[in-house]
């Protein structure tokens, strides 16, 4: 049974639908990302889960409880750290920790927390001058004080410089495997790709893709595998037939062939039955900030390997049409 569960999950602002009948499930011990474009609903189906927000309809339930009625076991359950953290400016750091930790039975030390989210240093010094980092990294200690099952994360690393992002990284993949589970929305494909088991997007309040990382790069990416060799009008008929390729182009020598995962494979594995020698092999491989782009936009990412051109279904097409570009 999923530890966090929602069902036909709807939200309306002001006539404006942006939550759209969302399902989605969160199995123990999982991290899943959330990503979309802004105003696709992320914060908002958040607030809902977190029971900061009535929603219009659907069901939710965080280990069997609605969190639109908290429980004193709810407050156990979840941790949750939002965009902006609201405490008293002229708390201390190190106050602000201890106050939080009365709100739990079992707390984390506060001293803990402040050594491995970098705020030692600044344990006496104001919330109201922290710096936006500080605070950030303050938000995720306390969304973690209580030693919650499920963490809620929105955009936690957003604003840290790149030591600060990947020292936060580390803690939760600690926790990860001491067998936390969080949901994490982030707008970061580098921290998907690191922390996510799996990841949804989200776009105009509806899921459009669920799946692993790689799973999704899969789905939406094309790869191209590049090599040198001297091949004849029926062999490169023979490469558009094999497996998971979508195209293959030439210009002089150079052959370049537009396929899924497993087309690089397939490709080198005939050439080799056909006693044909690639030289200069290389795989262009698109990334998860590729596949998330083409999903929003439907248009290939700048950084993008170049896309598929149509196989010919059968027969050899003339040399000119085979043109590299």
């Amino acid at each position: 049974m999923p530890l966090l569960s929602l069902r036909g999950l709807t939200k309306s602002y002001a006539h404006r639908p942006v939550l759209r009948g969302v399902d989605l499930d969160l199995d123990e011990g999982e991290i899943l990302g959330i990503a979309g474009p802004n105003g696709a609903g992320k914060t908002t189906l958040v607030e809902c889960l977190a029971g900061l927000r009535e929603k219009d309809g659907g069901t939710i339930t965080v280990a069997g409880i609605d969190p639109s009625r908290p429980t004193p076991e709810l407050r156990r359950l979840l941790g949750g750290q939002l965009q902006q953290i609201r405490v008293p400016g002229v708390l201390r750091t190190r106050e602000v920790l201890e106050l939080f930790a009365t709100f739990y039975p079992d707390p984390l030390p506060p001293d803990q927390l402040m050594e491995e989210f970098d705020l030692s240093s600044q344990s006496d010094q104001a919330f109201a001058k922290l710096s936006g980092g500080q605070q950030q990294r303050l938000s995720v200690a306390l969304a973690l004080i209580g030693r919650p099952r499920i963490a809620v994360l929105d955009e936690l690393t957003t604003g840290l410089d790149p030591a600060a992002r990947r020292r936060i990284w580390a803690q939760l993949e600690r926790r990860r495997a001491e067998g936390m589970t969080m949901l994490l929305v982030t707008h970061s494909m580098e921290e998907a790709q690191r922390l996510c088991d799996r990841m949804v997007i989200l776009q105009d309040g509806e899921i459009i893709a669920d799946g692993s990382p790689q799973q999704i790069v899969g789905r939406t990416g094309v790869q191209r595998t590049t090599f040198q060799a001297e091949l004849d009008e029926a062999v490169l008929t023979e490469l558009e037939e094999c497996e998971d390729v979508d195209a293959v182009a030439r210009s002089g020598g150079a052959i370049a062939v537009d396929g899924g995962d497993a087309s690089p494979q397939a490709v080198l594995a005939h050439l080799a039955r056909r006693g044909i020698r690639a030289r200069g092999v290389g795989v262009d491989r698109p990334t998860l900030e590729d596949a998330y782009h083409r999903l929003v936009t439907g248009e290939e990412h700048e950084n993008a390997a170049p896309g598929a051109r149509p196989a010919a279904a059968s027969g050899a097409r003339p040399a000119d049409e085979r043109t590299l570009r």
